[in-house]
């Protein structure tokens, strides 16, 4: 089978880092470029963040395009308390040397899509606010997507932001409502799924036993985030989100899914971001995604040690 052609939307971010580490592991896919969005830090912390992540795992040949610096209506809100200032916990990485390409990132998204019809996959790790951009520029995206997989939302679980809502809704959930209601080919990974896949300290130690900058890496950015979760929410190691929804782009089996009417709440009150499933369909709508409910969570972890033993091998 040829490798899948895939694009990260993404806002680097601890978990969004291992995300594009697993991607440069995996030999079923190819990550042909990266657009940057607000989120866990600026665009522009974030863009820098992705820039030195690729020159750490020497794949700065990869593109990177700066997106959107502020959500389409609601105010920024970004996540030092999560990521820390820099948005990579306690890792200090080299100032990049490469820089972004001058190109705007939902431009990047439309021109990508459009040129190879049904090829591209898109993985939005982030908010979604380049994603909708890109849909209002060129609604054709839409069918000529292959398939677009998105880390976001808690249908039946709690939020992580507010009561109701997951961290990348909560921040552009307008965005979250035009890219949900596209017609999209979509596979949401909400917290559902994310939150039984728990990165340990037992998990941290079989890495560093490894000497390897991507090691270093991966302990000194996790170890902040093993503090807020710790912190926060009574959580014994960290939630890996993102990486976990990249592996189902070409390791589906890890999660069940069930085909659902999903919504989010853009009313203004306590359920701003929430999004919700519609089970019974009540309003006798078509199913507008396909929604990860069930997780093998080691399947996932065993997956993603292998595949970071085996980089930092390639990177001593």
């Amino acid at each position: 089978m040829s490798p899948k052609h895939i694009i990260l939307d993404t806002d680097p971010g601890i978990d969004d880092s291992l995300a594009i580490l697993l991607a440069l592991a995996s030999p079923e896919i190819v990550l042909d470029g990266i657009s940057t969005i607000h989120g866990n830090a600026s665009t522009e912390q974030v863009t820098k963040n992705t820039l030195a992540v690729l020159e750490l795992a020497h794949a700065s040949h990869i593109p990177v395009f700066k997106g959107c610096d502020v959500p389409l209506v609601k105010e920024s809100l970004l996540g030092p308390e999560t990521h820390g200032a820099s948005g990579l916990g306690y890792a200090q990485l080299p100032e990049p040397a490469t820089k972004p390409q001058v190109r705007h990132g939902s431009d990047y998204l439309i021109e990508q899509i459009m040129s190879r019809p049904g090829e591209v996959t898109l993985a939005a790790l982030g908010p979604l606010t380049n994603v909708a951009l890109a849909i209002r520029k060129e609604p054709r995206i839409v069918q000529n997507v292959r398939e677009v997989f998105i880390m976001g939302g808690a249908i039946q679980h709690p939020g992580n932001t507010t009561a109701l809502a997951e961290f990348n809704t909560f921040v552009d959930p307008h965005a979250a409502h035009v890219v949900f209601h596209s017609g999209m080919p979509i596979t949401l990974t909400p917290l559902d799924v994310t939150y039984q896949c728990i990165f340990t300290k037992d998990d941290l130690d079989r890495l560093l036993k490894i000497a390897s900058p991507i090691t270093k890496f991966i302990a000194d950015s996790t170890r902040f985030y093993m503090e807020f979760h710790d912190e926060y929410q009574n959580i014994e190691g960290c939630v890996i989100n993102d990486p976990m929804t990249l592996a189902l782009t070409f390791m589906p089996e890890i999660c069940g899914y069930q085909n659902l009417v999903v919504d989010v709440d853009i009313s203004t009150g306590v359920g701003l971001g929430n999004t919700f499933a519609d089970f019974y369909n009540y309003e006798k709508k078509p199913a507008n995604m396909k929604v990860a409910m069930g997780v093998r969570p080691r399947m996932f972890m065993d997956l993603f040690l292998e595949r970071m033993e085996r980089l930092a091998r390639e990177i001593p």
